[in-house]
């Protein structure tokens, strides 16, 4: 009698690709802070490290995700929080590929970090203090260069839209101040700047969680500065999420994950609607 061949059970880093593969199909979250690892890992979009010139020499590393598509991609530059760059936030720029989007996401301590490192080169305390001393201007220079970066690619389109989470998102409001050209800014959980609304030409989009006061408190001033400009401005507060809600998907019980499901699709559609996808 012939023997039947064993079954082989499958790898961990296969099922997980599989499951990253279907989710991809129907659409999903960002990860959470906790599998954004493995999610990475199991993810069937090409990613890669580059250095793009932010000029005057000024090298920047970045991740760069790139969707499947046949046709030109819209980019999406993302700016991490005040944590650094991570692998949660190269996580969100996969998704952010897995819906059709170039997505670069720049360290912006490169180059500023012991021995000419970025994030990575910081022990956990230093990464903080070390994002707060940047020099606005030059955040600014090295976010407009990430951006012309990635409509040179190839792959894409001239549309290029931004979206910053916690540091990241108050940085996604200054960056729209500061250059015309934006088409799109999308704003997790960051203040309002003090001033510049006249500036801004990008339609904005800012998601807040309800239990996040010290952010929060600076949306009316915004609220009336955009609505009497004219500007285009939909803020949405998620009741009972905390700060972070889309990273720290399981805190507030339930309340974080019920925002991360109404603001990441908000965040798709907007960018659907101003860069095209």
């Amino acid at each position: 009698m012939r023997s039947l061949s064993p079954i082989t059970r499958p790898s961990r880093r296969a099922l997980l690709l599989v499951m990253a593969t279907a989710a991809s199909a129907a659409g999903q979250l960002p990860a959470s802070g906790d599998d954004a690892l493995d999610r990475l890992e199991a993810s069937p979009r090409h990613g890669e490290w580059i250095r793009y010139d932010a000029s005057e020499g000024d090298m920047v590393e970045a991740w760069v995700a790139y969707p499947e598509r046949s046709g030109p991609a819209p980019v999406v530059v993302v700016i991490h929080e005040i944590g650094g760059l991570s692998d949660w936030i190269r996580a969100v720029a996969d998704e952010l590929a897995a819906e059709g989007f170039i997505a670069i996401a720049p360290d912006m301590l490169s180059g500023k970090g012991p021995g000419g490192g970025g994030t990575a080169s910081f022990d956990r305390q230093g990464v903080g203090p070390a994002i707060r001393d940047l020099d606005r201007g030059e955040i600014n220079r090295r976010l407009r260069a990430a951006g012309a970066y990635g409509m040179a690619l190839p792959a894409a389109a001239d549309r290029v839209g931004v979206v910053g989470y916690c540091w990241g998102g108050s940085s996604s409001w200054l960056l729209a101040v500061d250059w015309a050209d934006l088409d799109a800014a999308v704003v997790y959980y960051g203040t309002s700047p003090e001033g510049g609304y006249d500036r801004i030409q990008a339609p904005v989009l800012a998601l807040y969680g309800g239990a996040d006061n010290r952010v929060n408190a600076t949306i009316p001033a915004a609220t009336e500065a955009m609505g009497a400009l004219g500007k285009p401005y939909s803020p949405h507060v998620f009741e009972g999420a905390g700060h972070g809600f889309l990273r720290n998907q399981t805190g507030q019980d339930g309340a974080n994950l019920r925002a991360a499901e109404q603001a990441w699709p908000l965040t798709v559609s907007f960018f659907r609607e101003h860069l095209g996808a």
